[in-house]
């Protein structure tokens, strides 16, 4: 009963009825007990676990782990999924409070212009025609260009086009030749190419290639702490000459005010390495794929000189299929097929060398070569296949990045390219001052330590390659897959087996030795699968038979049942 002068009810009891209520749930409690003992504790059985002389022990934990892994995965995506509805549902009802936060959003958010398309709406067109208009807005606004050719094919790293463009430019922009990678060529064929490309000033270059801190104060704290400096055999050189080149080319003919120099070239030549070997710390972001540049990037080297990075300039589809193999993006190179890449440059180097380089038996093709190399570092699929897609990418990184040691050599006869004459060059060699940059370009090939020729590939340049600079280009452009390359017009290869090039030989003289029981029965062997619907049919492994003995079963074994 509720007491008038109290506002809620008390929660007192009598005594009498407490104690009632306590001895019952000493008896309901005491039940419980005794249930408990007459059942049991059930013990929580441990995992064994695989036994150790269970088959296939390894893969049954990795596939354990796999399934543990992804279960997490999959916990934290829906968390992270969540998250994000619960801060979309919160920014809305925050929206909804305040209707002035949601004008000044409508205002901000502007309809951004997309990129303009070439004229069949691709994707991949938009995306080299934005590449194209950075590249363009680098040459606008730069004083001097200096082109990166890689030293191991300087000819494949020059572009008609864009040194054309250069040159005709309202500007009156200036080109010069900066020859990075020289520590992968041999000594002689650097000299080689110092004295073919002399139309335009030619600095000899080694990038670092060491890792190196994203800001200055990163790297003067590092030296304050007394950290060994491990970096002198991977230590920039040439980068004295060409600073000083830009240096006096400032005092003479910008008198004074600062130098912008436009750093342009092919994928993987070096271009951001080179700023960032030049300015001493990671300024701009480096990768080992082609084309990790996608924008214009400006570095301050000192108060007279700035340097802008540059996206690569793109191959064009109509050019050979060795300098799209080393030249082309990455976007280019997934429609196309790498074991096609690796044919043509096969066919353009020395096959000894390469057996030498990359210690692999003689083989008859490309495909063969990828076979011996995947097995060699142990590309394998599922029962034991190569993987000769993995083996190709390996081998293209190879030769686009900096560690193979190939070369080629430059061309008996030099002829000047139309857009340029004698006076041209003349007036160019006095502006530069190309005596006192032979002499900095000798030193720095004095400091550096070269590949002998016999441990380098002997490579045949294709020459120039052409480029697409203009946007105008790259509408009318072909698609890479409906271009006509040089090499295509010779025989294809026929086609093999990429599994176990020996089974075959053996095949073959096992059959001569011994004749098959289908050959000399006149009734036709009957198939295992006879009379069974097709639902329920055992499917046949491919199995490794070893053809050495002449001494097996007669039925032998048909590789191509299951190959062709």
């Amino acid at each position: 009963m509720k007491r008038p002068k109290l506002k809620r009810a008390s929660k007192r009891l009598t005594c009498s009825k407490r104690y009632k209520i306590q001895k019952k749930v000493r008896e309901h409690n005491r039940k419980l007990k005794k249930d408990a003992k007459k059942k049991g504790t059930k013990r929580v059985k441990k995992d064994p676990g695989v036994p150790n002389n269970a088959p296939f022990k390894e893969e049954i934990l990795r596939e354990a782990e796999s399934r543990k892994l992804k279960l997490e995965e999959l916990k934290e995506k829906k968390k992270l999924a969540k998250q994000k509805e619960r801060a979309k549902k919160r920014k809305r009802e925050a929206e909804k409070n305040d209707p002035e936060s949601s004008a000044k959003k409508a205002k901000k958010e502007k309809p951004a212009q997309q990129p303009v398309k070439a004229a069949n709406g691709n994707d991949k067109n938009a995306q080299n025609y934005a590449q194209a208009v950075e590249l363009n807005k680098v040459i606008d606004a730069s004083d001097v260009i200096a082109v990166v050719l890689d030293a191991r094919d300087p000819l494949g790293c020059r572009c008609p086009q864009l040194e054309e463009k250069v040159l005709k430019h309202e500007g009156n922009k200036k080109l010069v030749f900066v020859l990075n990678k020289i520590d992968l060529v041999p000594k002689e064929n650097v000299e080689k190419w110092l004295e073919y490309l002399q139309e335009f000033p030619v600095i000899a270059f080694k990038a670092s290639t060491q890792i190196q801190e994203k800001t200055v104060q990163e790297k003067k704290r590092k030296k304050a702490n007394g950290a060994i400096d491990l970096s002198k055999g991977v230590a920039c050189h040439g980068s004295g000459s060409l600073l000083q080149l830009f240096e006096d080319y400032c005092q003479t003919q910008k008198e004074g005010n600062q130098l912008k120099v436009g750093i342009v070239g092919f994928p993987n030549v070096g271009k951001s390495s080179l700023i960032n070997s030049m300015k001493g710390i990671r300024a701009c972001n480096v990768g080992v794929e082609r084309g990790t540049t996608k924008c214009v990037q400006e570095v301050h080297i000192n108060k007279f000189i700035k340097m802008i990075d540059s996206p690569s300039i793109i191959a064009a589809p109509s050019s050979s299929a060795v300098a799209l193999a080393l030249r082309s993006l990455p976007e280019t190179e997934k429609e196309r097929n790498p074991q096609d890449a690796v044919r043509a440059l096969h066919k353009h180097s020395d096959k000894q060398q390469i057996m030498l380089q990359y210690n692999v038996p003689d083989f008859r093709n490309a495909l063969e070569f990828l076979t011996f190399l995947a097995k060699k570092r142990g590309y394998l699929q599922k029962g034991g296949i190569p993987d000769t897609e993995k083996a190709a990418a390996i081998f293209l990184n190879d030769w686009t990045g900096a560690k193979m040691s190939y070369h080629s050599k430059p061309p008996e006869e030099h002829e000047l390219p139309p857009y340029l004459s004698d006076s041209m060059v003349a007036e160019m060699q006095v502006m530069w001052s190309v005596d006192k940059l032979q002499q900095a370009n000798v030193k720095t090939i004095a400091g550096l330590k070269f590949p002998n020729i016999a441990s380098s590939i002997l490579f045949q340049s294709k020459g120039p390659t052409p480029g697409l600079v203009n946007e105008r280009e790259l509408s009318l452009a072909l698609e890479p897959e409906e271009a006509v390359a040089e090499d295509d017009s010779e025989e294809e290869e026929p086609e093999l087996v990429p599994i176990v090039p020996e089974t075959q030989k053996g095949l073959q003289e096992h059959k001569q030795k011994r004749p098959l029981k289908a050959e000399t029965s006149a009734e036709p062997p009957k198939k295992a699968n006879a009379g069974v619907p097709p639902k329920l049919q055992i499917r046949q492994m491919p199995v490794s038979i070893d053809f050495s003995s002449a001494e097996q079963d007669d039925d032998a074994y048909d590789f191509n049942a299951d190959f062709n």
